[in-house]
């Protein structure tokens, strides 16, 4: 996606580093850190027999070209394409014919369903690791039927595309009526293994994480770059795409069907900043 180049140094990081600094320097004579204690409003934790319509939805078709990525599969809300099974989520990703489409795959969202403002949204996946496979796991603004992308906004918890064990975590929205894209990437020892995808978002800053460890942080506060977007609620999708501008297309070596697992997806809303160790 296009990248606006003006925001290419961030002001987040600059404040982690100085502050960095400052804290060694008084280390010291005082000592103090912020304890986020959170609780859990919301979770599915895939131990149904069947996918609970009551969190989820499908996004079905191409949406006429593919998804503005130019994506190979057909999304369907088929038990082929998406079910449960021992405890959780698969979204299987399928080569076979289908509505003029040579692939097959699922994209379920909580749109209308479950939606959130701010909160630690995390999941665990295990995730196929081959070329043209695209998997995912993000948010979007809620109104985007209303205003459309990129004006409702877009946080990518996680993203891997082919055999690149590079996870990407990247906050989409309009800046000055064009799309701005901000993110990090950290590399993921075996992805094919389940870890938990993590974003930590509130009024100031969204932090991504991936098992517990923070790898990168943007700025939302007083709306700094127009991210007005992201102070309004939002919903989580979960998908395997197949091809696409960003992988490429699936070669010989890329066997299908494959799938992505999803263990579970949980919310936690913060209850409280408690100071401790203070002297």
């Amino acid at each position: 996606m296009k990248v606006n180049c003006a925001l290419a140094e961030n002001p987040t990081m600059k404040k982690v580093v100085f502050g960095f600094s400052f804290l060694l320097f008084l280390l010291p004579f005082f000592t103090h850190c912020n304890a986020q204690t959170w609780t859990m409003v919301w979770h599915d934790e895939f131990n149904d027999s069947a996918i609970n319509r009551q969190n989820w939805t499908f996004d079905t078709g191409t949406d006429g070209d593919g998804w503005g990525n130019q994506e190979l599969e057909y999304y369907t809300g088929r038990p082929e394409n998406a079910r449960i099974l021992n405890g959780n989520l698969l979204i299987v990703a399928k080569k076979e014919r289908f509505n003029k489409c040579k692939y097959t795959s699922a994209r379920l969202k909580t749109q209308d369903l479950k939606t959130f403002t701010y909160g630690k949204i995390e999941a665990r996946i295990k995730l196929p690791m081959k070329q043209g496979l695209w998997p995912a796991f993000w948010m979007l603004g809620n109104n985007i039927d209303d205003i459309g992308f990129p004006q409702c906004g877009e946080i990518d918890i996680m993203e891997y595309v082919n055999e690149d064990r590079t996870n990407h975590g990247t906050m989409h929205w309009q800046s000055n009526h064009e799309l701005a894209s901000y993110g990090g990437t950290t590399i993921v020892d075996n992805p094919n293994d389940f870890h938990i995808y993590t974003v930590e978002w509130d009024s100031n800053s969204i932090k991504w994480f991936v098992d517990d460890k923070q790898y990168w942080e943007g700025l939302v506060k007083n709306n700094i770059n127009q991210t007005f977007a992201f102070h309004r609620p939002f919903y989580i999708l979960l998908n395997m795409a197949v091809g696409g501008e960003w992988p490429g297309k699936p070669k010989h070596r890329t066997h299908l069907p494959d799938t992505m697992y999803v263990d579970y997806v949980r919310v936690y809303k913060m209850d409280s900043l408690v100071k401790e160790g203070t002297r």
